[in-house]
Protein backbone atom coordinates (compact mmCIF):
# COMPACT_ATOMS: atom_id res chain seq x y z
CA UNK A 1 0.00 0.00 0.00
CA UNK A 2 1.14 3.59 -0.65
CA UNK A 3 0.51 6.22 2.11
CA UNK A 4 0.15 10.01 0.86
CA UNK A 5 0.97 12.25 3.64
CA UNK A 6 -0.82 15.37 2.92
CA UNK A 7 -0.11 18.84 4.87
CA UNK A 8 -2.68 20.97 3.83
CA UNK A 9 -6.72 20.38 3.63
CA UNK A 10 -6.70 22.86 0.67
CA UNK A 11 -5.07 22.70 -2.90
CA UNK A 12 -2.59 19.90 -1.86
CA UNK A 13 -5.47 18.01 -0.64
CA UNK A 14 -6.70 18.09 -4.29
CA UNK A 15 -3.09 17.32 -5.70
CA UNK A 16 -3.46 14.21 -3.03
CA UNK A 17 -6.82 12.76 -4.24
CA UNK A 18 -5.90 12.92 -7.69
CA UNK A 19 -3.03 10.79 -7.24
CA UNK A 20 -4.97 8.67 -5.13
CA UNK A 21 -7.87 8.02 -7.70
CA UNK A 22 -5.03 7.36 -9.90
CA UNK A 23 -3.25 4.73 -8.02
CA UNK A 24 -6.77 2.86 -6.91
CA UNK A 25 -8.28 2.70 -9.89
CA UNK A 26 -4.28 1.38 -11.25
CA UNK A 27 -5.37 -1.73 -8.85
CA UNK A 28 -2.71 0.17 -7.12
CA UNK A 29 -4.27 0.39 -3.00
CA UNK A 30 -2.70 3.44 -1.64
CA UNK A 31 -4.75 5.32 1.27
CA UNK A 32 -4.66 9.61 2.16
CA UNK A 33 -3.52 10.63 5.53
CA UNK A 34 -4.58 13.91 6.60
CA UNK A 35 -1.95 15.36 8.78
CA UNK A 36 -4.15 18.56 9.58
CA UNK A 37 -7.46 16.62 10.66
CA UNK A 38 -5.18 14.41 13.22
CA UNK A 39 -5.08 17.59 14.95
CA UNK A 40 -1.79 16.61 16.99
CA UNK A 41 -0.50 18.45 20.06
CA UNK A 42 2.80 20.30 19.40
CA UNK A 43 5.53 18.45 20.14
CA UNK A 44 7.92 19.72 22.71
CA UNK A 45 10.63 18.81 24.71
CA UNK A 46 8.82 18.89 27.61
CA UNK A 47 6.68 16.23 26.36
CA UNK A 48 9.81 14.10 25.38
CA UNK A 49 9.06 11.19 27.92
CA UNK A 50 5.60 11.24 27.55
CA UNK A 51 3.79 8.75 25.72
CA UNK A 52 3.49 9.45 22.36
CA UNK A 53 -0.91 9.78 21.32
CA UNK A 54 -2.61 6.63 20.28
CA UNK A 55 -3.16 7.86 17.26
CA UNK A 56 0.40 9.05 16.71
CA UNK A 57 1.38 4.99 17.62
CA UNK A 58 -1.55 4.01 14.92
CA UNK A 59 -0.10 5.71 12.19
CA UNK A 60 3.15 4.80 12.67
CA UNK A 61 2.40 1.49 12.46
CA UNK A 62 0.45 2.41 9.27
CA UNK A 63 3.83 4.21 7.86
CA UNK A 64 5.58 0.73 8.62
CA UNK A 65 2.95 -1.13 6.63
CA UNK A 66 3.11 1.38 3.60
CA UNK A 67 5.14 -0.13 0.58
CA UNK A 68 5.82 3.27 -0.78
CA UNK A 69 5.12 6.82 0.49
CA UNK A 70 3.76 9.91 -1.07
CA UNK A 71 4.36 13.63 0.78
CA UNK A 72 2.23 16.22 -0.14
CA UNK A 73 2.71 19.89 1.22
CA UNK A 74 3.16 23.64 0.62
CA UNK A 75 5.74 25.73 0.93
CA UNK A 76 5.43 28.02 4.44
CA UNK A 77 7.68 30.46 4.61
CA UNK A 78 10.24 28.99 1.88
CA UNK A 79 10.17 25.60 3.82
CA UNK A 80 8.28 22.37 5.05
CA UNK A 81 4.83 23.20 7.06
CA UNK A 82 4.41 22.96 10.92
CA UNK A 83 1.86 20.35 10.74
CA UNK A 84 4.69 18.23 8.68
CA UNK A 85 7.49 18.68 10.78
CA UNK A 86 5.59 18.09 14.00
CA UNK A 87 3.68 14.78 12.97
CA UNK A 88 7.41 13.66 12.02
CA UNK A 89 8.87 14.79 15.59
CA UNK A 90 6.33 12.89 17.28
CA UNK A 91 6.46 9.42 14.88
CA UNK A 92 10.16 9.67 15.91
CA UNK A 93 9.62 9.24 19.17
CA UNK A 94 7.26 6.23 18.62
CA UNK A 95 9.17 3.40 19.51
CA UNK A 96 12.54 1.82 19.63
CA UNK A 97 12.21 1.21 16.08
CA UNK A 98 10.18 3.91 14.55
CA UNK A 99 12.75 4.38 11.60
CA UNK A 100 10.97 1.38 10.15
CA UNK A 101 8.45 4.13 9.46
CA UNK A 102 10.70 5.53 7.14
CA UNK A 103 13.97 3.43 6.38
CA UNK A 104 13.82 2.32 2.57
CA UNK A 105 10.74 3.40 1.67
CA UNK A 106 10.04 4.56 -1.63
CA UNK A 107 8.69 8.15 -1.53
CA UNK A 108 7.49 10.87 -3.73
CA UNK A 109 7.07 14.04 -2.58
CA UNK A 110 4.67 16.78 -4.01
CA UNK A 111 3.78 20.06 -3.98
CA UNK A 112 1.12 22.59 -4.92
CA UNK A 113 2.27 26.19 -3.55
CA UNK A 114 1.08 29.24 -3.73
CA UNK A 115 4.69 30.69 -4.67
CA UNK A 116 7.05 29.31 -6.50
CA UNK A 117 6.82 25.35 -4.59
CA UNK A 118 10.67 24.34 -4.97
CA UNK A 119 11.59 25.21 -1.60
CA UNK A 120 9.50 22.96 0.35
CA UNK A 121 10.11 19.98 -2.33
CA UNK A 122 14.31 20.68 -1.55
CA UNK A 123 13.49 20.84 2.16
CA UNK A 124 11.21 17.36 2.04
CA UNK A 125 14.00 16.23 0.36
CA UNK A 126 16.64 16.50 3.02
CA UNK A 127 14.55 15.81 6.02
CA UNK A 128 13.17 12.83 4.40
CA UNK A 129 17.07 11.37 3.43
CA UNK A 130 18.57 12.08 6.48
CA UNK A 131 15.21 9.74 8.09
CA UNK A 132 15.96 7.35 5.70
CA UNK A 133 13.46 7.51 2.95
CA UNK A 134 14.50 7.30 -0.46
CA UNK A 135 12.95 9.98 -2.19
CA UNK A 136 12.66 9.65 -5.65
CA UNK A 137 14.54 11.93 -8.20
CA UNK A 138 11.87 12.93 -9.65
CA UNK A 139 9.32 15.59 -7.97
CA UNK A 140 5.50 16.99 -8.58
CA UNK A 141 5.46 20.79 -8.36
CA UNK A 142 2.56 22.90 -8.83
CA UNK A 143 1.37 26.25 -8.25
CA UNK A 144 -1.40 28.86 -9.30
CA UNK A 145 0.47 29.26 -12.96
CA UNK A 146 1.25 25.89 -13.32
CA UNK A 147 -0.97 23.29 -13.72
CA UNK A 148 -0.50 19.09 -12.96
CA UNK A 149 1.10 17.93 -16.12
CA UNK A 150 -1.37 14.46 -16.37
CA UNK A 151 1.29 12.99 -18.67
CA UNK A 152 4.39 13.49 -16.03
CA UNK A 153 2.08 12.58 -13.17
CA UNK A 154 1.04 9.32 -14.86
CA UNK A 155 5.17 8.80 -15.27
CA UNK A 156 6.42 9.53 -11.89
CA UNK A 157 3.33 7.65 -10.09
CA UNK A 158 4.06 4.77 -12.37
CA UNK A 159 7.66 4.46 -11.32
CA UNK A 160 6.31 4.82 -7.64
CA UNK A 161 4.18 2.03 -8.06
CA UNK A 162 7.22 -0.07 -9.69
CA UNK A 163 9.09 0.26 -6.43
CA UNK A 164 6.91 0.09 -4.26
CA UNK A 165 5.80 -2.88 -5.46
CA UNK A 166 9.16 -4.20 -6.32
CA UNK A 167 7.77 -5.12 -10.35
CA UNK A 168 9.55 -4.22 -13.38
Amino acid sequence: MILILVSSQKKNMDLAKIFNKYLNEGGSPSEILDLVSLELPLYTSKVEDDKPPEIVLKMAQKMEKATGLIFVAPEYNGSVPPVLVNFIAWVSRSGPDWRSSFNSKPALIATHSGGGGSHVLMNMRIQLSLLGVNVMGRQILTHKTKDLNHESMVAVLEQLKKLAFNTN
